[in-house]
């Protein structure tokens, strides 16, 4: 199995270095890296990593920063990889951290690495063991922080 790995030096954090490091800890996996200046490239990052370089899924992992022109430029790539995924039928898992989300640095920084190692497991889980998935559904599962948990009736 192949899994691409496409993140930006637009990032404040290394946040594919976490992601590959947690997919290693997962499965045996063969992983593509590349790395691309902003979030807006990330589409044919993945787009490439899938038909060239044969990848079965891909993470594409970005950081927008906190104003209003950042969260645009995040939706943009963010529909650019709902297309990239429609056109290659195949998943890709957004991995964004807008800088927002965080009251500091450190929180920040400890966002990204959480966020990216625990999509990498849902990238492993998708692929190799989605049943796994199955059983969280409804479960309100949250990346990064604390999970919001299932609505009660």
């Amino acid at each position: 199995m192949r899994v691409g790995v496409a993140d930006t030096t637009f990032a404040r954090v290394n946040m594919g270095s976490f992601a590959v490091d947690e997919l290693r800890k997962h499965a045996s996996v063969k992983v593509e890296r590349v790395t691309v200046p902003g979030m807006k490239d990330l589409p044919v990052a993945c787009k490439k990593l899938i038909e060239e370089k044969n990848c079965d899924i891909v993470m594409a992992l970005g950081m927008p920063g906190g104003q209003e022109k950042d969260r645009l430029c995040a939706h943009e790539a963010s529909q650019g990889l709902i297309i990239c995924q429609l056109m290659t039928n195949t998943h890709i898992i957004e991995v964004f951290v807008h800088e927002d989300e965080a009251k500091d640095d450190q929180e920040l920084a400890w966002l990204a690495e959480q966020r990216s190692r625990e999509h990498a497991v849902n990238a492993i889980r998708l692929i190799l063991y989605p049943r796994e998935l199955e059983k969280q559904a409804g479960s309100g599962q949250r990346q990064g922080f604390s999970d919001a948990g299932p609505a009660r009736r």
